[in-house]
């Protein structure tokens, strides 16, 4: 046998392939090592946690669903007076039969004569003290005549009058929201008042033009509020009611009227017209009592016109209530 040579070459180059190969795997396996070091550590510190919400499911952002909840509409009655002179006393009876029904409402607008008893109403009178106050209403109390081209009645008395009832109680407090009607003379457009001296409101509202005095008020002409809203619905209407009672004493025009106050009756129904049909479509209620046998300018049939008015409302009594009972049912 051949003795058995080194080759000091080959064996340093081993030497250098080994530890190289051993430092390879040293190295990885110390990250292999670390690495499952982290892993426990992390799987114990998520295992050993408090919070088990971390494991057991993740935060879901959940938004509520919010249920419209449809509130009910409270009723609010409005009561529009229409304009008619001396007819105007039917509006007492109308009153009458409402408040018998239970039927209040919380506001009032009047045009002309409405205005007078309306104003008178929603001061907190009665339909019992209405109709006391009616009976001291005549053209000689409330007419103080004059001398002029506008117009032969000054329109004072009248202010005086409402001023004395209403015990100078300004319109915004009055019991019952309320609003008087009047034209203004030089442009044709209506006017509510609702604010201020409720007495020279309402003479404004009434000034019948070339019978009363226009009433001057900040730089315009006040006349009769039935030459514009005949009916004052729509009043009613802006100031929040939303169930409206109208009441229509306008006389219808009639062949073979005769006389200057009979021509002058005819003359503003004429005019009227299309203004009342504008008005009262809006109403949800519309009472006509039968004055066709009236006159604007007698105040002696009082009780006769307050009669009609009770008697046209009891009429209309039960359709009345149907249409309140319905309005709320839906608006429930």
């Amino acid at each position: 046998m051949k003795p058995f040579k080194i080759n000091f070459n080959f064996a340093k180059k081993l030497f250098v392939v080994g530890l190289a190969c051993i430092l390879i795997n040293g190295s990885a396996f110390a990250e292999t090592s670390e690495q499952a070091e982290s892993e426990d550590g992390l799987l114990n510190l998520i295992t050993q946690s408090e919070s088990p919400t971390l494991i057991e499911s993740l935060p879901i952002a959940i938004k509520p669903v919010l249920i419209p909840v449809k509130k009910a509409t409270p009723l609010v009655i409005g009561l529009a007076l229409g304009g008619g002179a001396a007819k105007g006393f039917a509006h007492v009876g109308v009153i009458r039969a409402l408040e018998e029904n239970g039927i209040k409402a919380q506001i009032v607008t009047g045009t002309s004569a409405g205005s007078l008893v309306g104003s008178l109403y929603a001061y907190g009178y009665t339909p019992d003290q209405l109709q006391q106050i009616s009976y001291q209403l005549d053209e000689l109390n409330l007419a103080d005549f004059t001398f002029s081209s506008n117009g032969v009645i000054k329109g004072n008395r009248l202010q005086q009058f409402v001023d004395g009832q209403v015990k100078n109680t300004p319109l915004q407090k009055l019991s019952r929201k309320f609003t008087a009607v009047a034209t203004d003379l030089d442009s044709g457009q209506s006017i509510g008042f609702n604010t201020g001296d409720t007495g020279i409101a309402v003479r404004a509202s009434c000034s019948i033009p070339n019978v009363f005095m226009p009433v001057a008020m900040n730089g315009h002409r006040y006349v009769d509020g039935g030459l514009s809203a005949p009916v004052p619905v729509s009043y009613a209407r802006k100031a929040g009611a939303n169930f409206v009672i109208a009441v229509d004493i306008t006389a219808k025009p009639k062949q073979g009227s005769n006389g200057f106050l009979a021509n002058f009756d005819q003359t503003i129904n004429i005019l009227s017209i299309k203004l009342l049909h504008e008005q009262l479509k809006q109403a949800d209620i519309v009472i006509s009592p039968d004055i066709s046998q009236l006159s604007s300018f007698g105040f002696d049939k009082k009780q006769q016109a307050i009669d009609l008015g009770y008697k046209a409302t009891m009429a209309q009594m039960p359709l009345i209530k149907q249409k309140i009972s319905a309005w709320q049912k839906a608006n429930s």
